[in-house]
């Protein structure tokens, strides 16, 4: 199967996940709200009850995305791998990414202890890359180092993923066993998985001027709609932000401006969302091809293994739970 097949088959894991996205944040506007009208009505306290309502419905949203919505992120990347390995998918491919994730991960704190160890290992590196900046160049080599580690910290995000893959591709191996070689990979072929550089920013370049441009232009077309709700909503920040003794920027006086950028924070979040979602898995399916590929290249010694465990004292911790 080719990337384009692979995204394909699995992108109804995305729609998923999706949904399982608007339902955490429904749950929070609900106890948010509830939190609010109960305290107005009760005690005329609506800020105080508005505030114990968030935290209570961010508590019930990061259960939803912590126990649900994580199978499907797993599922997806699980069948990506098959696609990849074995050429072929299942035609339901969401009910057998979802029971390989539970017969590979036989518990949530199982899945959560191997990816922090996994994103453990390779974050190290870029705050060592933001100390070394700042030791050589002070604070403006830190934040010369804290720009290259925030792209760092990019690709990371594939890395962690790729390992994932690694594991769920690995079926003979425990799955601290098979996440350190998703590291020695990695610490091995470097230079090999940087070719990956180009598709992840110039595909994620694109996806934010096409998605980002779009619903910008749709956000502006729609605020310009409402003239005076706009200098009422402009109003209100500027009074909030004199009340507070900050000096109040002049685009927020500008109406024209201020819809401008209210439209491009607008655009710049609902590409977060449909690129992370949708573009991001069709980019991850080339990177993980090049990192099994490459994986499969790779000679294991133990020697590679133990050298892996001194970079990272929870995934030492793991393995000494596995052995």
């Amino acid at each position: 199967m080719n990337n384009k097949s692979i995204y394909k088959k699995t992108i109804s894991f995305s729609f998923w996940r999706v949904l399982w996205d608007l339902l955490a944040l429904v749950a929070f506007g609900l106890f948010a709200g509830a939190g609010f009208v109960i305290a107005d009505q009760s005690s005329n306290a609506g800020i105080v009850g508005l505030a114990i309502g968030a935290i209570l419905g961010g508590i019930a949203a990061g259960v939803i995305l912590h126990f649900f919505a994580y199978t499907y992120k797993a599922g997806q990347i699980a069948m990506m791998t098959k696609g990849i390995t074995e050429g072929k998918l299942p035609e339901n491919v969401v009910k057998e990414g979802k029971a390989i994730v539970k017969k590979r991960f036989a518990t949530v704190a199982a899945y959560y202890a191997i990816t922090g160890a996994i994103k453990g290992v390779f974050q190290q590196i870029g705050k060592g890359i933001t100390a070394v900046g700042k030791a050589v160049g002070g604070d403006n080599g830190g934040a010369v180092g804290s720009t290259v580690a925030s792209v760092i910290d990019t690709i990371i995000a594939y890395l962690c993923d790729c390992c994932l893959g690694w594991v769920f591709y690995k079926k003979d191996k425990g799955a601290v066993n098979a996440t350190l070689e998703g590291a020695v990979i990695f610490f091995k072929h470097g230079k090999t998985l940087i070719r990956n550089l180009g598709r992840i920013f110039g595909i994620s370049l694109i996806s934010f001027l096409v998605i980002g441009g779009i619903f910008m232009g749709i956000t502006y077309l729609i605020v310009q709609a409402f003239p005076e709700g706009m200098s009422a909503f402009s109003a209100s920040i500027a009074e909030n932000i004199a009340q507070k003794g900050n000096e109040v920027p002049e685009f927020i006086y500008n109406i024209t401006l201020f819809n401008v950028v209210f439209s491009a924070i607008i655009g710049v979040i609902m590409w977060a969302i449909l690129h992370s979602t949708f573009v991001r898995p069709f980019i991850l399916v080339g990177v993980l091809r090049n990192f099994i590929e490459s994986g499969d290249e790779t000679k294991m010694s133990e020697t590679d293994l133990d050298e892996i465990e001194q970079k990272s004292k929870k995934l030492a911790e793991l393995r000494a739970q596995a052995k």
